[in-house]
């Protein structure tokens, strides 16, 4: 066969490209129509993309390449800047209010060991991170009663707890998330009542909450969690179980906005996600539940059936490291609180598995995650 190499190609005049107005083709295709190296930037889908297209996510912070007529998302290049492959809970409840802080590996399955202590013991207190550092909200102590306190730990660093700051009003069974950048609690009972506050801090700056805005209606036992931009709060109790989910843009500060509903009314629940999925599990609707549920993040609507638990539970504490979720501890059927550590891989539906065990069985208290080192 014979072969041309050609190095430079130039018009008749020897002075620059020729036009080939009748264009060329390779293997028989219009050079017009192959894809060479398309690339795009933006918040929103490229319209009119081509086989190989690749799409910068600029919302979700992730890159995804146009196959058989959808955009896929590539593994391993999501971009989870609130959280990390350690996960941290707070205890909660034991055999009593407690201050103990667990930690484990999200990333392969391992029993949980002591991490350190809170400030203060806390019961049904909620969390947020920004990977790097992990923050409790409120509680409640036996002895004080409802607590405004904000404490810190760096999961990198086994320790004790580091106070923060202060919420903007004494409150526990309310919940938390973050984007990296700023720590969001909403909801939860104070001195009033079931209460509609959405507070926050920016995570890296240590001092006391602002308020942000308020949830559709006042609510405790609600869970959270968020993509890179929205956060969600879902379910609760108004004095009646609720299948509100609600949602923020965490960057702006404003009242909440309806998203869609739970699959049944449910408190007690728990939630956590990946850069484009919050998952939801477990709970109470007037039996304890085994149930697990989804939405896309960015795109409201009701939410679906994702699988199973290993059993019925509330009062777990969910966390995430962007691929796996991990639901620990628990009340169970049986009214017990459990140690189990159960897990799901975020982007496939199906059954969660067995992980490993908390150091003690707990309830209702609160999880996050962060880096490892």
């Amino acid at each position: 066969m014979s072969e041309i190499k050609v190095d430079t190609i130039v018009d008749a005049a020897g002075t620059g490209k020729p036009n080939f107005s009748n264009g060329i083709t390779v293997n028989g295709a219009a050079t017009s129509t192959l894809n060479l190296g398309e690339y795009n930037a933006s918040s929103s889908e490229p319209s009119s993309p081509q086989n190989g297209s690749v799409w910068w996510d600029t919302t979700n912070e992730v890159i995804k390449i146009y196959i058989a007529g959808e955009w896929k998302e590539t593994v391993g290049v999501s971009s989870f800047a609130w959280g990390g492959t350690r996960g941290i809970v707070f205890l909660g409840f034991t055999t009593t209010v407690v201050n103990n802080i667990d930690y484990f590996d999200i990333s392969s399955a391992s029993n949980a060991a002591d991490f350190g202590d809170l400030t203060e013991i806390s019961f049904v207190p909620s969390a947020a991170s920004d990977a790097s550092r992990v923050l409790r909200f409120g509680g409640y102590n036996v002895s004080t009663n409802y607590q405004n306190t904000i404490d810190y730990i760096t999961p990198s660093s086994l320790g004790n707890a580091t106070d923060f700051g202060d919420l903007t009003h004494n409150v526990w069974k309310g919940s938390g998330l973050g984007d990296g950048t700023y720590g969001i609690h909403g909801g939860g009972t104070d001195s009033g009542g079931k209460s509609n506050v959405i507070e926050y801090v920016t995570v890296q700056t240590t001092g006391n909450s602002q308020d942000f805005g308020d949830l559709t209606s006042g609510r405790d036992s609600l869970a959270a969690s968020n993509d890179a931009t929205r956060g969600l709060f879902a379910g609760g109790t108004t004095g009646s179980d609720s299948n509100i989910i609600d949602y923020i843009t965490i960057a702006s500060t404003g009242n909440a906005t309806d998203f869609g509903d739970l699959l049944s009314a449910t408190q007690s629940l728990s939630a956590t996600g990946d850069t484009t999925r919050v998952v939801i599990g477990g709970g109470h609707t007037g039996l304890i539940t085994n149930v697990i549920q989804y939405v896309t993040t960015q795109t409201t609507g009701n939410a679906t059936d994702f699988g199973d638990l290993l059993g019925g539970s509330y009062g777990l504490s969910a966390c995430s490291d962007g691929t796996t979720a991990c639901f620990a501890g628990g009340y169970n059927e049986s009214s017990q609180a459990q140690n189990i550590i159960q897990n799901i891989t975020i982007q496939t539906t199906g059954n969660a598995s067995d992980h490993g065990d908390l150091t003690n069985a707990s309830r209702q208290g609160a999880a996050s995650s962060g880096n490892a080192s």
